[in-house]
């Protein structure tokens, strides 16, 4: 590794981009300031400035890379749309940090072309997940919505301390799988 600035480090924006990622997880994405995260990163003070310019790049970088990884996720969970939901689910929590800044896109360039590429690939595949569950090729785009709701609103509430254990269990990924089975199995 080379010294910068009195700091090793083999890869300074990949350094910063996972102490941005462990910040959100821990406390959200508005809570911490540039010069805080160098902190944690170990990093020089002005090296977020340097990599990403300011807040809303940096961000826009986890988002970027938050939906690539999403999208990989989803994709890996196959044709099944109920297993596709359940991706959907374990995504979120175990990757808060970057489930944190992507569905809130006043946070970052949202027009930024790594990040519209993810978002379109993730959405592909739950479009067509939808397709497969639904009869009418027209109704498909609102149980694309219906799916995303229910899939996101689960991760939500779970991630916010919402549902209790007696609710649903001790962990997401089967209670979703079960939610997603009494919503759509017939």
């Amino acid at each position: 590794m080379r010294e910068i600035n009195g700091y090793h480090h083999g890869n300074l924006r990949r350094a910063i981009i996972d102490a941005a990622v462990e910040a959100i997880a821990d406390s959200g994405a508005a809570t911490w300031s540039l010069r805080e995260l160098a902190r944690r990163a170990g990093v020089s003070h002005a090296a977020p400035a340097h990599h990403f310019g300011d807040k809303a790049g940096l961000l826009t970088a986890v988002a970027a890379e938050g939906y690539a990884l999403f999208a990989d996720a989803l994709a890996a969970a196959g044709d099944d749309f109920l297993e596709v939901g359940t991706a959907y689910v374990r995504f979120a929590t175990e990757h808060r940090g970057y489930f944190e800044v992507m569905f809130r896109p006043a946070l970052y360039r949202a027009d930024d072309p790594e990040v519209a590429a993810g978002r379109a690939a993730a959405s592909a595949i739950l479009a067509r997940g939808a397709r497969t569950v639904v009869g009418d090729p027209g109704r498909a785009p609102m149980m694309e919505i219906a799916a995303w709701s229910i899939v996101h609103g689960f991760a939500e509430l779970w991630l916010s301390g919402a549902l209790r254990d007696d609710d649903v269990g001790t962990s997401p990924v089967p209670a979703a799988r079960e939610m997603l089975r009494v919503m759509y199995e017939r």
